[in-house]
């Protein structure tokens, strides 16, 4: 049933709130530790048990994805409603359920392109979480010219026959099925491009951790080798996936910008500065060098939060977002980097620190994700393709002759 008046909406509310307090475990109402994120999947693993019993009950209901069609296992609410189960989940700090490339990019253009019988087979796995996706976009000579790449897809009469590679494909190694972009046409380059899907344990898959500066491997080089799709598969019209790539990159910079790219350690940079930096008689940091810069960057966050918060309110009310996804996701790899230098500057010489005694353990971990926010201006579009559409699809400007 859809709330339409705010009668209708506060008893939602109450329901909401009182399904919350009695299902949501209190260890899930706690900051989230790194180590206890939940990506579900065929392995998935649950350092804490509250978050299996969590992410369970959420599923349930359909909550995971709280406005994705009843029909395919999501929750099936209005706008207005799923802005009050945000609201009431933030007020007791609950913690997100599940994070998902299948709820933050695959799950939405399936909705929008696949077929009824797509839908059925793979939306219910998404919302409970029983299916682990990666994205098969990039490629060694394809990366920021997307539309370039070279990974073959046959048609062998029964089924695809798929060979090429894939790179910087995150969790790769960890994920149980990829959504990827192959060429089906080599007479042309847009219109050439198909959307297909295929297990990762299929015979020919094969998935190579790539170790980052930060000692991370989140990424991974994907070889196909005469890998079998079934033609059921494919998403969409043969020779159509350009459309749907384009879409789902839309989805996938939406989510990465209202993420901010996730938590930078339990201080902010203002705590730190102020625990090793020092203050002065009226509490403000010594450092008054450091003080304005971070000054300026809180009113930086402030003003990109108000934009995304535009943003969700234009696509909730029924508005195009389109191509303004690019400019938050432009904002958000700057905000995030920006963030970490000055987390860095304000530890000093505790940032040095990589490993071992004489370090604070929050300490190292931000040196790391410093280092790791280096790929922030690559990741999900690099920052100079996203500043291109911008100009060109944002402000009409024209390429330059």
């Amino acid at each position: 049933m859809a709330y339409d008046n705010a009668e209708q909406l506060e008893e939602f509310r109450l329901e909401t709130r009182k399904w919350l307090e009695a299902n949501c475990p209190p260890s899930m109402r706690t900051p989230m530790v790194d180590d206890e994120v939940v990506w579900g999947g065929r392995n998935a693993t649950f350092k804490n048990p509250d978050s299996k019993l969590w992410l369970d009950r959420m599923a349930e209901k359909g909550w995971t994805a709280p406005e994705w069609p009843k029909e395919y296992g999501g929750g099936g609410l209005s706008r207005a409603e799923a802005r009050v189960l945000e609201q009431e989940m933030r007020r007791i700090k609950a913690r997100a359920p599940l994070f998902s490339f299948g709820l933050w990019m695959f799950g939405p253009a399936l909705l929008e392109f696949g077929n009824h019988e797509q839908k059925l087979r793979f939306i219910p796995d998404i919302v409970k979480g029983k299916i682990r996706w990666c994205q098969g976009y990039s490629e060694p000579g394809a990366g920021s010219d997307l539309a370039g790449l070279q990974t073959r897809c046959e048609d062998k009469g029964d089924h695809y026959l798929i060979n090429g590679q894939k790179v910087w494909t995150s969790y790769a190694d960890k994920a149980d099925w990829i959504f990827c972009l192959v060429r089906t046409d080599t007479s042309t380059k847009h219109e050439g491009i198909s959307f297909i899907l295929f297990d990762m344990k299929s015979p020919g898959v094969e998935a190579r951790p790539i170790q980052l500066i930060s000692g991370e491997s989140p990424f991974c080089e994907t070889f196909f080798t005469d890998v079998k799709v079934p033609k059921d598969q494919l998403v969409g019209r043969l020779n159509g996936g350009w459309e749907i790539a384009k879409r789902l990159l839309q989805f996938e910079r939406s989510s990465i910008s209202s993420s901010g790219f996730g938590g930078t350690g339990s201080l902010s940079p203002e705590e730190y500065a102020k625990q090793l930096i020092g203050t002065d008689e009226s509490g403000r940091l010594l450092d008054g060098d450091l003080r304005g810069r971070l000054a300026d960057h809180r009113m930086y966050a402030k003003a990109f939060a108000l934009t995304v918060q535009r943003q969700t309110e234009q696509a909730k009310a029924g508005q195009a977002v389109g191509h303004t996804a690019s400019i938050l996701k432009y904002g958000a790899a700057k905000m995030n980097q920006d963030r970490h230098e000055l987390l860095i500057e304000a530890l000093g010489t505790e940032g040095l620190g990589w490993a071992g005694e004489g370090f604070d353990k929050g300490a190292l971990r931000v040196t790391r994700q410093w280092l790791r926010s280096k790929g922030n201006s690559i990741e999900g579009g690099t920052s100079e393709i996203n500043l291109n559409v911008i100009a060109k699809r944002v402000l009409g400007l024209k390429d330059h002759q």
